[in-house]
């Protein structure tokens, strides 16, 4: 009966440990829970930064057409019309701002606006992977091919979530690793470190 008794008092010393240990852990403070059910409806669709380069084409106007970089404002400077914030649209929203911005200073009736991104920020991928670092963003990049292009998973990584801090977010958010999770410009992939 008291050997009984000591493995309960063992067990339950060893469950307020392991709840202990959980608590003091800081990251878990800046991570959001993971996004278990994440389909592409779910993830922002991205949006340009500081730092990217875009090519913008006005129909008819050579002058006005052109690559611009977005600077440290978030701004492009478009002559004619002067400076148009860009920075956290997607390609849709910009061209509908700058057409609309065309017809209110009556420049032009019926402005026909394409834009595109030329270079974007590049991406950063830390933690369990061979080679953490900087790389060069790629159109079509998802969280498994990021790891690839640090050279794979080490062999502590986890290989069932991934953290996923978006430019613009603060913290970072936990993702059951799957090929459905895109990367996009400035975007920071962090492998966490498989605990068993």
């Amino acid at each position: 009966m008291k050997t009984l008794a000591r493995r309960i008092f063992a067990h339950a010393i060893m469950a307020t440990a392991c709840l202990a240990l959980v608590g003091c852990d800081t990251l878990s403070d800046h991570v959001k829970p993971a996004t278990y059910s994440a389909t592409t409806a779910d993830i922002p669709k991205p949006r340009t930064q500081s730092g990217d380069k875009i090519k913008l084409v006005i129909y008819g106007e050579d002058k006005m057409s052109g690559d611009y970089e977005i600077d440290a404002n978030g701004m492009i400077q478009i002559p004619l019309i002067g400076g148009v914030r860009v920075a956290g649209m997607t390609k849709k929203e910009i061209e509908s701002s700058i057409a609309t911005r065309l017809r209110s200073s009556q420049i032009l009736l019926n402005p026909v606006v394409t834009v595109d991104v030329v270079s974007s920020r590049p991406i950063y991928v830390m933690g369990e992977v061979e080679k953490p670092g900087e790389y060069t963003y790629r159109n079509g990049l998802n969280v498994l091919s990021a790891v690839a292009v640090a050279g794979g998973f080490t062999y502590r990584a986890s290989k069932s979530k991934v953290l996923v801090k978006r430019a613009g977010e603060k913290g970072l958010t936990e993702f059951r690793l799957s090929p459905d999770i895109p990367v996009y410009p400035g975007d920071l992939v962090s492998v966490p470190e498989r605990y068993f």
